[in-house]
């Protein structure tokens, strides 16, 4: 099973997919880490940082790579949304993202990836495509919760225009936009819990599933 997720930054996209990823046994993939992983590289070599370094650099991201809290702060994200503008560094990554996609471990019984090309380049053919969204303040407010743990002088509208400067470069960006496709079941997670979120992506798919089966 593939079930793809695209989402603006905070709408929940990753708490889901990790929560679907482990209870259909599905490799989870956050394809916007492999961006933040070469933010990271970028910000503390900015000297090195040239397509041979980068090239090099994805070739050896490994899984537990993209689970490193370094990845996590503000900065981060919105030099990730920068470099994911660039065409050969997409490329590049695309390659990988649909390598695990189509081909995921054994142990698994399928993928889910989130991110904001997922529904329509990288999983087009997804057993499950959605889009989840939430108003920018809710947003917002989940992003600010979230990096306090990391840096407690972080500061709520700083964390709101990062948020509004992310959705200006994820929708207007000419290579590989955020977008809601037409087969996409569209979720707004504002006044959803993460549990009832979840219920309510899961009847979704089990539904889905039965169908299938008939």
């Amino acid at each position: 099973m593939k079930i793809a997720i695209d989402s603006p930054a905070g709408a929940g996209a990753g708490t889901q997919s990790k929560l679907l990823s482990k209870h259909y046994n599905l490799l989870y993939l956050d394809t916007g880490k492999y961006y933040r992983i070469l933010a990271y590289c970028k910000i503390k070599n900015p000297n090195k940082f040239n397509l041979t370094f980068i090239k090099k650099k994805i070739k050896n991201i490994k899984l537990k790579d993209l689970n490193e809290k370094k990845l996590l702060p503000n900065n981060i994200g919105i030099e990730a949304s920068i470099i994911s503008k660039n065409k050969k560094i997409r490329t590049l990554i695309d390659i990988i993202q649909k390598k695990y996609a189509y081909n995921p471990p054994k142990k698994y019984d399928g993928s889910c990836l989130d991110g904001r090309d997922i529904t329509y380049k990288i999983l087009p053919d997804a057993d499950f495509k959605f889009f989840l969204t939430a108003d920018i303040k809710t947003r917002a407010n989940r992003r600010y919760k979230e990096l306090k743990k990391l840096n407690k002088k972080i500061k709520y509208l700083d964390v709101l225009q990062s948020i509004k400067q992310r959705d200006h470069s994820d929708y207007k960006r000419r290579i590989s936009p955020l977008k809601k496709t037409k087969d996409a079941i569209l979720i707004d997670t504002t006044n959803l819990t993460i549990k009832k979120c979840f219920i309510k992506i899961r009847n979704i798919i089990d539904e889905g599933l039965k169908k299938k089966i008939r």
